[in-house]
Parts: structure tokens; C-alpha cells; sequence
């Protein structure tokens, strides 16, 4: 049991940090051109020097609500984070980690909704560039995604012995 609950932790702190990284790094789409490689992230464009992102006024909510909840996502893991730490300590043997799974199942939705809302506006519109994919970022916030379910389900179904 220690080992799971061991197992577990150290599961959520990788999710927390690919959650900042994820977030915080700017290489979500990557495209080439003849001259350089540049890549986009969620706050800047980078070639050689980084300058804030420019996005149309049509698509300017699009990224202000993934960036949105990115963010909340970053949150809420963290929150369920010291939660499962509080639990651990305060719940009595036998009880569910109820709150620490509920708090991840929405950590969970809002990687959800915002990776998707960057899939659905944002994939391979790099205009000028060539040979464009997702960067790591982008690989990580899924990753992420599927971390954080696993997690939440685990901490929904584990009993405190």
C-alpha cells in the first residue's frame, strides 16, 4: 500500500511539473521556412529573439480561454496535491480520497478543454511557414491529460489503510 500511495505521489508531482512546463514553454506548434524554424507557444513566437504572440482579433478569446485553463489546470493539480498530502494525514482508515480524485477529475476537464480548443483553432495555422507540427509542449499537455484521469481514478477508487 505504501508503495502505491508512493507510486501515486510521485505520478502527481510529474503531472505538476509537465503541467508547468507544458504551460510556461513556448513550443506548442513548431513550423520551418527556408531562412529559420520558429515556434509558438501559448504567450510568445520564437525564431532567433521571443515577441509576444499576435493572434487575430477572431481567435484572441480562443487563446486567452486556453491559456485560461492551462492555467486553472496548474491550479487545481497543485490544490489536489496538498489535498491528497492533508488526507493522507487526517483521513481515517477505510475512507476514500473523495476530494483529492473530485479536484483532479477538474483539473482533468480543463486540460481537456483547453488542449482541445487549441487543437481545434490553432493546429498548423503558421501562415509563411512550412513543414509545421506540434511541439513537445503540445505532447505534454495530452500527456498530462491522461496522467491526471489515471490519478483522479486512482485516488477515487484507493482506500486509505
Amino acid at each position: 500500500m505504501l508503495v502505491l500511495l508512493a507510486g501515486i505521489f510521485v505520478v502527481h508531482i510529474a503531472t505538476v511539473i509537465m503541467l508547468f512546463v507544458s504551460t510556461i514553454a513556448n513550443v506548442w506548434m513548431v513550423g520551418s521556412s527556408n531562412i529559420e524554424s520558429v515556434s509558438k507557444g501559448l504567450w510568445l513566437l520564437c525564431n532567433r529573439t521571443c515577441e509576444q504572440l499576435t493572434v487575430s482579433s477572431q481567435e484572441e478569446a480562443s487563446l486567452k480561454a486556453v491559456q485560461a485553463f492551462m492555467i486553472l489546470s496548474i491550479i487545481f493539480s497543485v490544490i489536489a496535491l496538498v489535498m491528497f498530502i492533508v488526507q493522507l494525514f487526517t483521513l481515517e482508515k477505510g475512507k476514500r480520497f473523495y476530494i483529492t480524485g473530485a479536484i483532479m477529475l477538474v483539473c482533468w476537464i480543463c486540460i481537456l478543454i483547453g488542449v482541445s480548443i487549441y487543437t481545434a483553432r490553432f493546429t498548423g495555422k503558421m501562415p509563411g511557414f512550412t513543414n509545421t507540427h506540434h511541439g513537445y509542449c503540445f505532447i505534454l499537455a495530452w500527456i498530462c491529460f491522461c496522467f491526471s484521469f489515471i490519478i483522479s481514478i486512482l485516488y477515487l477508487v484507493l482506500r486509505k489503510k
